[in-house]
């Protein structure tokens, strides 16, 4: 039996294997000790970054991944978490 996956469940499986894949990548350039390595990650996780988002934006727009702004004060609160990191 020969299962026929949906646009929506590819585009799903897509989504997913883009952040374990940005995740990993990100993690190398992190522990890597070549600089030209590095370099070399940091424009694939670039790339990376972009289909990522490109995948998000088409399930936003066909509503299969809806999401909300934020309200002020959840905003507001995230910077103010950050700010002593800076």
């Amino acid at each position: 039996m020969q299962t026929t996956l949906s646009e929506q469940e590819i585009l799903t499986d897509l989504l997913t294997s883009e952040k374990h894949c940005t995740s990993t990548v990100n993690t190398f350039i992190t522990e890597s000790t070549c600089a030209n390595l590095r370099q070399n990650l940091k424009d694939i996780l670039t790339e990376e970054h972009s289909i990522h988002e490109n995948i998000y934006n088409i399930m936003n727009q066909k509503g299969w991944y809806p999401t909300s702004d934020a309200q002020a004060q959840e905003v507001q609160k995230a910077k103010d978490k950050f700010k002593p990191l800076q």
